[in-house]
């Protein structure tokens, strides 16, 4: 009773193996494929590279330079016994005679919430989310790896690889998400070795906090 089942607990597993390559070209271990562990615990991590903020800053600082000196040019205006700018004049006399509930009011209101949420978000948070913060070689010195030309780095050495004909290499701040096309040699023995080459790939990369990395090999896809 044991062999039959023993036999048949060993025919199981190929008959789907093989079944789910042939329909999906693509290595079957790879919708359940966990990212290869590449952060070492010995290694600290960096932040992320503040934005300069030139743009929003320099904006800013222009409209508050403009009001301002229009303001004070009005209120020096006034205190010379000339006549208010029509504007202000306006500008007061409607904030008072409209309601709160005007359409105007609640319009503008918008504007001066979203701009102003929009100031404290740029103020919180650092920017270049392209820039990932190598490790420090010197105290003094920070260095920064674009994404764009770590992925480009990561596809040259996945190209090397014996089987793969493309890959498309994408780095996020946590994850290197990897998709190649294999037209020959087995699947699972070229993500296998795509997993080995990336994963040295990464820690050459001198990265502050190693991304996670996900292989994702498949046939190419039928003509016609």
């Amino acid at each position: 009773m044991s062999e039959p089942q023993g036999s048949e607990s060993t025919q199981h597993l190929p008959v789907i193996e093989k079944t789910a390559e042939d329909e999906l070209g693509q290595s079957a271990s790879a919708a359940d494929y966990k990212p290869l562990p590449t952060l070492d615990d010995t290694e600290g991590g960096e932040g992320r590279f503040w934005s300069a903020r030139r743009v929003p800053a320099g904006i800013l600082a222009l409209l508050i330079l403009a009001g301002a000196g229009l303001l004070l040019y009005d209120v020096a205006a006034v205190r010379a016994d000339r006549p208010a700018m029509q504007w202000r004049r306006s500008l007061a006399r409607e904030l008072a005679e409209r309601p709160l509930d005007d359409t105007w009011v609640l319009v503008g209101a918008g504007v001066a919430t979203a701009l102003g949420v929009w100031l404290l978000v740029l103020a919180a948070t650092p920017g270049l989310r392209d820039v990932l913060a190598m490790r420090r070689a010197h105290p003094d010195v920070r260095a920064g790896l674009h994404r764009g030309a770590a992925a480009m780095v990561l596809r040259d050495r996945a190209m090397e690889v014996s089987g793969v004909r493309s890959v498309r290499v994408r780095v996020g701040r946590t994850k290197v998400d990897v998709r190649a096309v294999s037209h020959f040699r087995e699947l699972d023995d070229v993500r296998a070795d795509l997993d080995a080459t990336l994963a040295d790939g990464i820690k050459g990369l001198g990265l502050a906090r190693r991304p996670a990395l996900s292989v994702h090999v498949a046939r190419p896809g039928r003509k016609g």
